[in-house]
């Protein structure tokens, strides 16, 4: 399961024929980091408000829009000839960008358009570098993904603000608390890679990856205890649930017949270990 995945399409080099290429999110850990802490936090508002949809719109176009901009950014600065799936690319890119502009204009018009202005400059530059590092190929730099997931947890500040106009004091927490589990998913998705290359190569010694996914799970353990100490017994059982299925995984990464377990199979698993941290965050912290 990788955060941001480079485009992988066939290229069509005859500059006459449309691929019909669609362009769809394909990253699905990436799309759990979208959606999960928005819809935790449209739960935790305890009622539906209409712009909440507008903004989930908003959220959709937004990261969608990459793809095809690394398309055109390929385009412009490294293919020589032009691609079948350039054309699709504009397409896409125009149809988001109009959506996107009306989603916007509509969230500015009912609410203070003040923090939607934050929000859309925030989006904006880190399009920008993702769409760079994308025609880098520098996509799958372990950093430059736990900053997607800093990012991308930021879905929860988006729902409140067009629900009510504000970020209470849960949603901060709900951020931090989504984008501290992902952290610590990515570290130990990118050692079972290390491990999987090491085994192969015939290597030895512990990997940067693998030591950095260690500290994120002492940090869990240790934010779990803080919540216990607190008196928040599902927030701390969810950070302790989490940090023991990493523990487990790193320790499973030992052994060699895991490690020729499909990384579908582990994304899938580690999928679950998400969906079911995020239900016992939200219900801690609907509890107050």
């Amino acid at each position: 399961m990788r955060l941001e995945g480079e485009y992988t399409a066939t290229a069509d080099v005859n500059p006459t024929k449309d691929s019909g290429q669609v362009f769809l999110p394909r990253e699905h850990g990436a799309t759990a980091m979208v959606l999960t802490p928005f819809f935790a936090a449209a739960v935790l508002l305890r009622r539906v408000y209409w712009t909440e949809l507008v903004a989930l719109l908003a959220i959709a176009c937004t990261f969608a829009l990459k793809d095809p901009l690394v398309v055109l950014a390929r385009q412009r600065f490294i293919w020589k000839q032009e691609h079948a799936e350039t054309n699709a690319a504009r397409q896409s890119v125009v149809i988001e960008s109009l959506l996107l502009l009306a989603c916007g204009m509509t969230l500015m018009l009912v609410r203070d358009w003040r923090p939607f202005m934050l929000l859309f400059l925030g989006a904006g530059l880190f399009t920008i570098l993702a769409v760079t590092l994308n025609v880098r190929n520098r996509q799958r730099s372990e950093w430059f993904q736990v900053a997607s997931a800093v990012a991308l947890s930021a879905t929860c500040l988006t729902a409140c603000l067009a629900a009510i106009g504000g970020v209470p004091g849960w949603c901060w927490l709900l951020w931090l608390l989504c984008a501290l589990q992902a952290t610590a998913g990515i570290f130990v998705v990118h050692a079972r890679l290390d491990a999987r290359i090491a085994a192969r190569k015939g290597l030895s010694g512990v990997s940067p990856n693998r030591r950095a996914a260690v500290l994120c799970q002492c940090v869990l353990t240790l934010a779990g205890v803080v919540c216990a100490v607190l008196a928040r017994p599902w927030i701390a059982a969810a950070l302790f649930i989490a940090a023991i299925c990493y523990w487990a995984e790193l320790r499973r990464q030992r052994n060699p017949e895991s490690l020729q377990m499909p990384l579908k199979r582990v994304g899938l698993q580690a999928l679950g270990v998400s969906i079911a941290y995020a239900l016992m965050i939200v219900a801690g912290l609907w509890r107050g």
